[in-house]
């Protein structure tokens, strides 16, 4: 039993030098994915301040909550953005001390837009309530609600995307993907007024510009034509542009990135769309015909409907 346990020890040391970029041993720069969700976990407190604490939150002790989080905050997520950097080796001639210094001055340009942040979530949970009549509260809408829990980590990750930071904002956005189905790359850009409804299985490409008082529902997605390229395709504009006051029914598919969808248009569910939408337009499937039958198959009477 022992040489088996050997031999299968050995296969995998092998295996190791073999397919070296499946892992990371005696790497000094490595991520924790924990401690990213830690973070992330910590900032929703403080733009939801009281929804995600265990005790109630009082107003006489504000500041100094706010100050604990923000230095456990800023504390973890410097080191996590220098880890970063020494990952992608994007500073390799680079002394530590100037790695560090980079680390934090993203991290304090990250939480001066912490305010703003909460300014666009605003509009979210507004733009969620005023949509959804199942609604019976904004209280709801932010406990509950996976569509607002997945922007909400968006638009943290996107801050972060915006300064450059690389694989956290995806880790970040991952976290929201694998706990409500929604995937929204923190690369694409997203307006104001911006809901979710029911959500599940939607898709967001990096490219995807969408513009204010956007709804969608579940199984959109907003997607690439073609990514035989790959790595060609790298920065290249590949997903739609949606414009403001546009609703998408569930289960539609926007692809390319020269597909704009114009301000004000319905796209109804299931539609496959693959150009342009002017203004103010209307989309919709044809009703597929639907066939009732009677009896057994093999002596089966067709009613079409």
């Amino acid at each position: 039993m022992a040489d088996r346990t050997e031999a299968i020890v050995n296969n995998l040391l092998e295996s190791y030098k073999k397919y070296d970029i499946t892992g990371r041993i005696d790497a000094e720069n490595m991520l924790s994915k924990s401690v990213l969700i830690d973070i992330v976990e910590e900032i929703r407190k403080i733009l939801f301040p009281g929804f995600f604490d265990k005790n109630r939150v009082r107003s006489e002790y504000m500041r100094f909550l706010i100050g604990e989080r923000m230095e456990f905050i800023q504390y973890n997520l410097q080191k996590q953005i220098a880890k970063a950097f020494g990952n992608q080796d994007l500073c390799s001639e680079c002394r530590k001390s100037i790695i560090n210094e980079k680390a934090e001055d993203i991290t304090y340009k990250f939480l001066d837009k912490l305010e703003m942040i909460r300014d666009y979530l605003y509009t979210d949970i507004k733009a969620a309530y005023n949509g959804d009549p199942a609604a019976y509260s904004t209280d709801e809408i932010i406990f509950s609600y996976p569509g607002v829990f997945a922007v909400t980590v968006y638009r943290i990750a996107h801050e972060l995307w915006l300064l450059d930071v690389p694989m956290i904002p995806r880790i970040m956005t991952e976290y929201a993907h694998s706990s409500t189905g929604i995937d929204i790359h923190p690369g694409a850009s997203i307006g104001k007024y911006f809901f979710i409804d029911h959500g599940t299985g939607i898709v967001i490409g990096e490219t995807t510009r969408i513009g204010d008082n956007v709804k969608i529902y579940q199984g959109v997605t907003l997607g690439a034509l073609s990514t035989r390229k790959g790595q060609e395709l790298k920065g290249v504009k590949r997903h739609p542009t949606i414009g403001d006051n546009v609703t998408i029914y569930s289960g539609t598919t926007i692809l390319g990135g020269d597909t704009v969808i114009g301000n004000g248009a319905t796209i109804g569910g299931n539609a496959f769309i693959i150009s342009s939408v002017s203004e103010g337009m209307k989309v919709s499937v044809k009703n597929p015909e639907l066939q009732f039958t009677r009896g057994s198959m093999a002596d089966a009477v067709q009613e079409t409907f």
